[in-house]
């Protein structure tokens, strides 16, 4: 495909005709390249399956050469998930140190996927700056209804087993991850370390320090009250951030750093003009600034919480980040309960960091949040929502997709293997179970009913 495309960016308008001709010869119109340019504008350009076809139909239109065979959008879907079927079956051990993320979807409809992603050892290094799906390859997807530390060991024994053994296994603090981690470490002949995701673990050093205080309930409720006060005004773009249901200390520092702000906005002397932003905040949101002690060290933590996560996150464990981090840390309280655990946490990723390698140690597991919020984007699309076999998009979305890797994991994977596949891993889904039921109740029909 790359050669046709620098054909065409060589071509001028003498030579038209003839780059056309070797566009033709070079195979632009060949099944394999159209399977490829299907596949990649998916899984690349987040094109939903039945634009593929539209899109391939409109540059058809345009007399774009080569491009005269359009699929049915039902083929678009069945290369995709071959593709990542194809993937996971060529999965191997390499010789390369390497690290496993693992980590547990959301729950859609009534199941789980369970995710092993491989990134190598020098992969922070070499991208100098938090890794990307690019430097990943997914190892591992196992979709089950009951998840357990037992079945979570058995999984990742199994995945393991054609991997080969990491060097490390990054997780977050999930009670069910964490002992089906622990439980699989301990059966190995070697130890393994296991790596504590940062973001996971500050968000709960910070939930601790602050759910439970009366303060940060006041708060949070006047946040509360006041968003539902703005919203539908010209003053909705002040709008705290949105408290998320699950995980919200995950990116509590947004709220910290708008109730700094606010309280600058507030914290004017004397009465406000009727009418002016000032008295309608004033209005929407009072009692702020009685709560200024509160806010002014939950936005100075939260602050120095984000920096050393950015840190972590970006550029990994090492002496250089430690350092770094500690001094931030000691600008928290010195009764603190998240500084305590921050500085725990580096201890004890700097003495892991120093048995390992002597590259910067990868401690977050964003990347498979991120493969997971790309993943939800396709299932959103269906009208019920279900894990299905369009989980095999997941490992679709990772490491580098070409020509070449497409049309060999194509191979690797039969349209059989996918129909195997599915029935082995998705014995039901929403929509099987759906049909069944009312093909089941057909006898009760009005039509159906035999009338003595």
């Amino acid at each position: 495909m790359e050669r046709q495309v620098e054909v065409l960016k060589q071509a001028d308008g003498g030579k038209k005709k003839t780059a056309l001709a070797a566009v033709n010869r070079a195979g632009i119109g060949q099944p394999a390249e159209t399977r490829a340019l299907c596949v990649l504008l998916v899984v690349q350009a987040v094109v939903s399956y039945r634009s593929v076809p539209r899109i391939l139909g409109l540059f058809g239109a345009a007399r774009v050469p080569g491009l005269g065979w359009v699929p049915h959008f039902t083929s678009v879907i069945n290369w995709t998930l071959r593709l990542g079927l194809g993937l996971l079956n060529q999965v191997g051990p390499i010789d390369a140190p390497w690290l496993a993320i693992v980590d547990h979807s959301i729950d859609i409809g009534t199941k789980k996927a369970l995710v092993v992603l491989r990134v190598k050892l020098d992969a922070l290094l070499k991208r100098g700056a938090a890794i990307r799906l690019g430097d990943c390859e997914c190892i591992g997807l196992k979709i089950s209804e009951t998840v357990n530390g037992e079945s979570v060991a058995m999984d990742l024994d199994e995945i393991f087993r054609r991997a080969g053994t990491p060097k490390g296994v990054v997780k977050d603090c999930d009670a069910t991850l964490q002992k089906g981690v622990r439980l699989w470490s301990e059966r190995q002949g070697e130890a393994v370390h296991v790596i504590d995701d940062i973001g996971h673990s500050m968000a709960s050093a910070l939930r601790d320090e602050f759910e439970g205080t009366p303060a940060y309930q006041r708060f949070t409720a006047l946040t509360t009250q006041g968003a539902n006060r703005l919203r539908q005004t010209d003053l909705a773009f002040l709008l705290p951030p949105k408290l998320r249901s699950k995980g919200r200390f995950q990116s509590i520092g947004n709220l910290g750093k708008w109730g700094g702000r606010m309280l600058d906005v507030l914290a004017v002397k004397g009465g406000a003009k009727q009418g002016s932003v000032l008295a309608r905040l004033r209005k929407a949101l009072p009692g702020l600034l009685l709560l200024k002690p509160f806010i002014l060290r939950f936005a100075s933590t939260t602050r120095l919480v984000s920096q050393a996560m950015e840190i972590v996150k970006s550029q990994g464990i090492c002496p250089a980040t430690y350092d770094q981090c500690h001094r931030l840390s000691e600008q928290l309280p010195k009764r603190s309960n998240v500084k305590r655990r921050l500085q725990t946490w580096l201890a004890r990723h700097m003495d892991i960091q120093r048995q390992m390698t002597a590259l910067p140690l990868l401690a977050s597991s964003d990347i498979i949040e991120s493969l997971f919020g790309n993943f939800k984007h396709v299932i959103e699309r269906s009208p019920q929502a279900d894990m299905n076999r369009t989980a095999l998009l997941i490992p679709a979305l990772c490491g580098s997709l070409d020509k070449r890797t497409i049309a060999t994991a194509l191979h690797q994977a039969s349209q059989r293997d996918l129909q195997m596949w599915e029935e082995e891993n998705i014995p039901y889904t929403v929509r099987k179970k759906r049909q069944a039921f009312f093909k089941e109740n057909e006898s009760q029909k009005a039509g159906n009913v035999q009338l003595e």
